[in-house]
């Protein structure tokens, strides 16, 4: 059976992903001082006017609006393009009481919230290759702009890759790929696209080893230079997909940027992914999802569900057994585990959170598959 299936991705001066990035600029601020902090933090971008809300509870000291101009400088923006506010407040007492003091004493959940985990076997970074060629043709662009190369080149920017794929045969072949870029407003759009196709997007999919057999849409409406905020309004969040799993696996719907590990919509997908890659890699089944669902103030998720897509050749008990043994999915578990507390949460903001081979996140390592084997005797 042939099936088509496209993702998409955004670059840094997205209105989306600026918010992400202030987002996490300010978190990582805020860590780097106070390992226990209690951040979530959220960023609206509209026209000239920045807004960065949220509830911080911290001993620390957070210059928010220098944590913005630390983004808006490199994606092209002077002090002059944007009015910055901050109206931060404290985290709710509640939440709070439900987080640090749990019946047990341990640590609790910092809100309700089901997760999601994929992995696929498909390539080196066990994700679908529309997600990842879709990241990679931004990414690319991004840096070749930021390096002067890109001429006429801004920073918001959208990629998307339509993949086809053969299940008789396992044939994988791209079939189209879309690419808007902001460009100045004096360009010479032929020497524009040609550049777009053959320095980003033949570069990037050929390197891949995909043959040059797919269509290309460069700028489809012929112009692109009103973007970024002054085009559309940003929100942190936003691109919960983009920053997932492209479309193939669910969402629980909730946003990763400018939130401490105690928020399990973070951390807790975070772990996720690590469970579903190492038991693809360990060959429990091709492709792997899970789901954990945690209730605020409790420690450990109320709830498992895995989907291993047709492949019967384990049980869904002794998976879940084998998870159980393996994996520690407490919040306190999740983050010791995971090193939640000392990772820089600002280069995930853009260009996905999942793998990531220019990063070392420890949700990314397969240092559990020899175990799960083991297990699997």
């Amino acid at each position: 059976m042939i099936k088509l299936f496209t993702s998409e991705s955004v670059g840094a001066g997205h209105p989306d992903k600026i918010c992400d990035q202030i987002s996490d600029a300010v978190l990582d601020e805020i860590l780097k001082h106070d390992k226990n902090a209690r951040v979530a933090c959220d960023v609206l971008v509209n026209n000239k006017f920045i807004y960065i809300g949220g509830q911080i509870t911290t001993k620390s000291y957070c210059d928010t609006v220098k944590c913005a101009w630390k983004i808006l400088k490199p994606l092209g923006y002077s002090e002059n393009d944007f009015e910055v506010q901050s109206g931060i407040i404290g985290q709710s007492a509640d939440i709070a009481l439900g987080v640090n003091e749990t019946q047990n004493k341990e640590l609790g959940a910092g809100d309700q919230g089901t997760v999601f985990g994929f992995a696929t076997n498909e390539n080196k970074y066990f994700l679908p290759w529309p997600l990842v060629l879709s990241h990679e043709l931004v990414k690319r662009a991004e840096e070749l702009r930021r390096s002067k190369k890109f001429k006429w080149a801004k920073s918001d920017m959208k990629s998307q890759v339509t993949v086809e794929f053969d299940s008789e045969n396992g044939h994988v072949e791209v079939k189209k790929v879309l690419m808007s870029i902001q460009h100045d407003d004096n360009f010479d759009e032929t020497q524009f696209k040609k550049f777009i196709e053959k320095e980003i997007i033949d570069h990037v999919i050929l390197s891949h080893g995909f043959s040059k057999t797919y269509e290309i849409l460069i700028n489809p409406t012929g112009r692109f230079v009103v973007g970024g905020p002054e085009g559309d309004t940003g929100l942190t969040g936003r691109k919960i997909i983009v920053d997932t799993y492209g479309g193939f696996a669910r969402h629980g719907g909730g946003a990763f940027s400018g939130k401490d590990a105690t928020k399990i919509d973070r951390s807790a997908a975070y772990m996720a992914r690590y469970i579903a890659k190492n038991l693809v890699a360990a060959g429990v089944s091709k492709k792997f999802e899970i789901q954990l669902a945690y209730a605020i103030g409790l420690p450990r998720p109320q709830s498992i569900y895995i989907d291993t897509f047709g492949d019967k050749t384990y049980s869904e008990e002794k998976i879940i057994s084998i998870i159980k043994k393996v994996f520690d999915l407490s919040v306190e578990g999740i983050i010791k585990t995971l090193n939640l507390k000392e990772i820089k949460y600002l280069p995930l903001a853009t260009f996905g959170h999942f793998g990531r081979d220019d990063l070392d996140l420890p949700w990314e390592k397969l240092d559990k598959v020899q175990e799960i084997k083991t297990l699997l005797k």
